[in-house]
């Protein structure tokens, strides 16, 4: 088995309703296990900024799907989710980005992992350490929570549910 993380993201419609059926496809495929949900953030655009505040999460998977296919994977979700790709880091009903499988290095025409800007996006960031608190990135020598200062933005990702211990949520007050 395979461990990988993925990014969740969403920012039209029932955002809510979209990341609560792309776990539910993801974990519906004979070759996945979901292990791990992060809390849900709610965070401000990032590229394009001229769109709806989204809702973001970070999960894990034991996967048996080579990351090629884990990636057709998710792209197959997006898809029956409605994804339109029409501007590059725009609006959209569901994404899901490969963050990390193993502690590999893959570079493809179509995937790069770990992804290439998990340093950059701290609405992938935090919710990836809350999952795991030790967690490095390949060929880093420091978790991520202790470079998490070089990350800007942090303000604009704000916990929207806070998972709890048994693994459902509830609306955070903040």
């Amino acid at each position: 088995m395979n461990s990988a993380y993925i990014g969740l993201g969403t920012n039209l419609g029932d955002r809510e309703s979209y990341l609560m059926n792309a776990i539910e496809e993801l974990s519906s495929h004979p070759s996945n296990r979901i292990t791990a949900v992060s809390s849900i953030y709610e965070t401000n655009p990032w590229g394009y900024e001229e769109q709806g505040k989204f809702l973001n999460m970070v999960i894990c998977l034991q996967t048996e799907l080579s990351p090629q296919d884990l990636l057709a994977c998710c792209m197959y979700v997006e898809k029956k989710l409605g994804r339109k790709r029409e501007i590059r880091w725009g609006p959209r009903t569901i994404d899901l980005d490969i963050l990390l499988y193993n502690q590999e290095n893959i570079v493809t025409e179509n995937l790069i992992i770990p992804h290439p800007r998990i340093m950059e996006r701290a609405f992938v960031a935090i919710p990836l350490v809350e999952l795991d608190k030790d967690i490095t990135l390949p060929n880093m020598d420091k978790p991520v929570r202790e470079v998490m200062d070089d990350i800007p933005d942090k303000k604009g990702v704000r916990v929207w549910k806070q998972k709890d211990g048994e693994g459902a949520f509830g609306l955070s007050g903040n």
